[in-house]
């Protein structure tokens, strides 16, 4: 089986788990995510099957959007809801001060990854340093905030915001940052993935509809943002299937090959030739029939 399946995560299971059901769901192990969720986190998973994990890269480099709730006045170790608490502060924030700072946050941002994170440090997990009290210098690195927005008042100390961002923004971190920006400090509460590139919570599903049969699986084709070239004679599929560099004619930086109303293969530019960067033969049915 191939395709992309998005999967709207429960609360309460990491990614992996998601993953595991759907081994047992789709009978195979050729199968992966293509973003972490935490386990307190839900929303949209977009998962690839068979041939599809060949674009995981792709998948995994859109942008995403989320809602968060924050909870005012307090700091974790983790930056989230579940950890321990080591700083408060009762400072009384408005709405209108909340606006303000969101307006004012910066697009290109320079984030400190959390140390509660998988992000490697000379070789190991942040998390590793931070379980056996080990430290360790965080890095940063470079993020967009495309959009942030309050969309509810504060209520019992708490709001929720809304945000779309870059790939590789830890909104923990974000939500940290704006309650330094407000002057005080503040933790993650809830968060819920609503997109992630073209893929919406709107249409997604969860484990129990997928595992009674209510579900789309997408093709590679419907997933990716890719100029399409479409083969029209033998020669050039074979010569595609054998994963050949071939002459550009096409001028694109980087494109599909589409055979069987799918993608056959992802070229790109390579010194005035192009050359194959995926290349995927289990899409070839019925090849002497359509060409």
């Amino acid at each position: 089986m191939n395709g992309i399946i998005v999967v709207n995560k429960e609360k309460g299971i990491t990614s992996r788990d998601v993953v595991n059901k759907l081994c047992h769901i789709f009978n195979t192990k050729k199968i992966g995510h293509t973003g972490t969720l935490d386990p307190m986190a839900t929303g949209v998973l977009v998962v690839a099957l068979g041939s599809s994990l060949k674009i995981v890269e792709y998948i995994t480099s859109y942008d995403k959007e989320y809602v968060a709730k924050v909870r005012l006045g307090i700091k974790t170790d983790t930056g989230d809801i579940t950890g321990n608490t080591v700083e408060s502060d009762d400072k009384v924030i408005t709405n209108e001060e909340i606006d303000k700072v969101l307006s004012e946050f910066p697009q290109d941002y320079d984030m400190e990854v959390p140390i509660y994170s998988a992000v490697k440090v000379n070789g190991k997990k942040l998390y590793e340093y931070a379980r056996n009290n080990i430290p360790v210098e965080l890095p940063h690195h470079l993020v967009k905030v495309y959009s942030l927005k309050r969309i509810s008042n504060i209520e019992d100390n708490c709001f929720y915001i809304k945000c779309h961002v870059s790939k590789g923004t830890y909104i923990r971190a974000l939500i940290e940052d704006i309650c330094k920006n407000l002057g005080t400090v503040g933790t993650m509460e809830e968060l819920n993935r609503t997109k992630q590139g073209k893929f919406s919570i709107e249409e997604s599903y969860t484990i129990d509809e997928i595992e009674k049969g209510n579900y789309k699986l997408l093709k590679n084709i419907d997933v990716l943002d890719l100029p399409q070239v479409e083969i029209d004679n033998e020669l050039l599929l074979k010569k595609v299937m054998n994963g050949n560099k071939l002459e550009d004619i096409y001028n694109y930086p980087e494109f599909m090959f589409i055979y069987n109303n799918d993608i056959l293969a992802i070229y790109k530019q390579d010194n005035g030739l192009i050359k194959p960067v995926k290349v995927f033969n289990s899409n070839i049915e019925n090849m002497d029939n359509n060409i």
